[in-house]
């Protein structure tokens, strides 16, 4: 790739989820470490899989990888920056305060919004150091909407700082916001300093995803991260021409380049090839950036059709839910693996029996509206938009609260809920909200990838035990919070989403664990974009049908009660009569 012949010293990887970050930021840290250069590879990413592609355990300090000299990695891990961050902020307090006074803090600093600023606090030093000892760090961040919200906050918290000797007091009155004002300005400089950091946007060769890149150009701008590179990653090349599937798949991807939107035009660029292997493990990192090693990774031999006759279609899932008549019904899974597209097409089944559903979305990045490009009678569509949200919940704060208030102090209340911290307060009412609304109607929640819902899911845990004591013995009345709606299976039918690839099965299996911790146990898995029933002649497709039967052999072994399949479509699901293909 050209434009890494002269490297900045913070590069960013960050797109669509499922679109390669990950696989790419990692083979290009390999890349760098190759030529002598030290570097420094950072997850952002909650859900992160850098210790399964290189086999080396993560942690919140900077781990040498055997198998690259000169390469590190190092995870943000966020539940582990969290603690860190509290016991920093308990540390400063006074000898003199009390237990109880203690015990408040810690409470305060228990939420979702603690989590976020001690990730960022963790991000913020990174950038402001200058990363000591390394010639480059090069981010995995996670997909686009959680990763706009990592990059906007020095920006926001600098803003937020500047003349507020008051800090902020979702983070308790001990956190010492005021000190950390000089890290998060230097942060933001190196940001939008373009001869310190490239943003590569990387992106698959499909409409939906290099819109989305487009997008983010744009939304960094005003943020002042303005030096950008682009990578089309996945570009089917050469296909087998008996082979109907990949013809159509190389034809689609053509046609999505050639109509790339304008701000992505001009950026330096480049394009990797779909590989006929999992990128799991060092050599296969080499490889995805090397045509000549790719290609030992390809079979001769085309691979036949093998269906699976345990693992039924959409349709005859969207009959199981049908049953119930009302309820809600989240699709949960890691970025990429076609959430939006399943709970669309769920939603589309169930108003097909008669039906009223209303369809959400918890994701920042998800445009429901774009996939099903029209009205559908008895389907109602909403979106859970953190800045609409947000601006919602001041509102009504200052209409309730700050009604009882003088002009003073109704203006230190509107200061405080300027923080960034009041963004995921808000979304975690909305969300509240959506919930408690699938009582009496169907109502179909396309959420986040996983990292950013198991931070709301955090702020749902964290909101449960707050309400269970301070309710405790007050009331004889039943406590009903969204956790024991997610709780109830009679309620709640969670559908884990997975492709049928390493990563992302072993990240429905991670957070099939995590919610399990949180006695909310998964319904069904769905394992999309199956090339099982199908068959291939084109070697790139038959290599990756052959890996996909080995994670079909692990789904069986026990992980899934109940297994789906979505066949691989040769047009990406658009509309209503793409997204009703999907049901089978």
């Amino acid at each position: 790739m050209t434009w890494l012949e002269h490297p900045t010293r913070f590069l960013f990887f960050t797109g669509k989820g499922g679109v390669g970050k990950t696989s790419l930021s990692t083979a290009t840290a390999i890349q760098l470490a190759d030529r002598g250069l030290r570097v420094l590879l950072v997850s952002t990413d909650a859900a992160s899989n850098l210790d399964e592609m290189l086999h080396v355990p993560l942690h919140n300090s900077a781990t040498p990888v055997p198998d690259v000299p000169g390469l590190s990695v190092l995870n943000i891990d966020p539940n582990t920056a969290a603690e860190d961050y509290r016991q920093r902020v308990l540390a400063q307090m006074a000898d003199r305060s009390s237990e109880q006074e203690r015990a408040t803090v810690r409470e305060q600093l228990s939420g979702a919004c603690t989590t976020e600023i001690a990730t960022f606090d963790e991000f913020a030093s990174l950038l402001a150091d200058g990363a000591q000892g390394y010639d480059h760090v090069v981010f995995d961040t996670a997909p686009t909407g959680h990763t706009l919200r990592l990059l906007s906050l020095p920006k926001a918290w600098s803003g937020f700082l500047k003349d507020n000797d008051r800090g902020a007091s979702c983070l308790g009155p001990h956190s010492g916001l005021k000190m950390q004002e000089a890290r998060f300005n230097a942060a933001l400089r190196a940001l939008s300093d373009p001869a310190l950091t490239t943003v590569v946007l990387v992106a698959r060769p499909e409409t939906s995803a290099l819109r989305e890149a487009a997008r983010t150009a744009e939304e960094l701008l005003p943020l002042g991260l303005s030096h950008q590179a682009l990578i089309v990653n996945g570009v089917l090349r050469d296909p087998q021409a008996d082979d109907p599937l990949a013809c159509a798949l190389a034809a689609t991807g053509a046609a999505a380049m050639a109509a790339m939107p304008a701000p992505l035009r001009a950026l330096p660029s480049a394009q990797v090839p779909l590989r006929a292997f999992d990128t799991v493990g060092v050599s296969a990192l080499r490889a995805l950036l090397d045509d000549a090693s790719a290609q030992r990774w390809v079979p001769s031999a085309p691979a036949a059709a093998d269906d699976l006759p345990d693992a039924a279609s959409l349709q005859a899932l969207v009959d199981e839910l049908s049953i119930a008549g009302k309820g809600l019904i989240m699709v949960m899974g890691k970025g990429g693996v076609g959430k939006t597209s399943i709970a669309a097409a769920l939603a589309l089944g169930l108003v097909r029996r008669g039906h009223a559903v209303h369809l959400s979305t918890t994701d920042p990045a998800a445009h429901l509206a774009s996939t099903l490009e029209g009205q559908v009678p008895g389907l109602t569509l909403s979106r859970i938009d953190p800045k609409a949200e947000t601006q919602r919940y001041i509102d009504k704060i200052m209409a309730t609260r700050g009604a009882q208030l003088d002009d003073q102090e109704r203006a230190l209340l509107l200061e405080d809920l300027q923080s960034p911290c009041t963004e995921e307060v808000a979304v975690f009412h909305a969300f509240s909200h959506t919930v408690a609304s699938a009582r009496s109607a169907f109502v179909v929640l396309d959420t986040a990838p996983t990292g950013h819902s198991l931070l709301l899911m955090d702020a749902t845990g964290a909101y449960h035990r707050q309400m269970t004591r301070e309710l405790e013995g007050k009331t004889a009345a039943r406590i009903v919070t969204p956790l024991m709606r997610l709780q109830d299976p009679q309620y709640t039918r969670i559908l884990l989403v997975t492709l049928p690839e390493t990563t992302p099965v072993s990240q429905a299996v991670a957070l099939q664990d995590d919610l399990r911790r949180a006695q909310i146990e998964p319904y069904a898995w769905i394992l999309n974009k199956s090339l099982s029933a199908i068959g291939s002649t084109d070697p790139t497709l038959a290599a990756r049908l052959q890996g996909e039967r080995k994670q079909v052999a692990r789904i069986r072994s026990g992980l899934a009660q109940r297994l789906f399949r979505v066949p691989m479509l040769s047009q990406p699901p658009v509309g209503v009569d793409g997204v009703t293909q999907m049901l089978g």
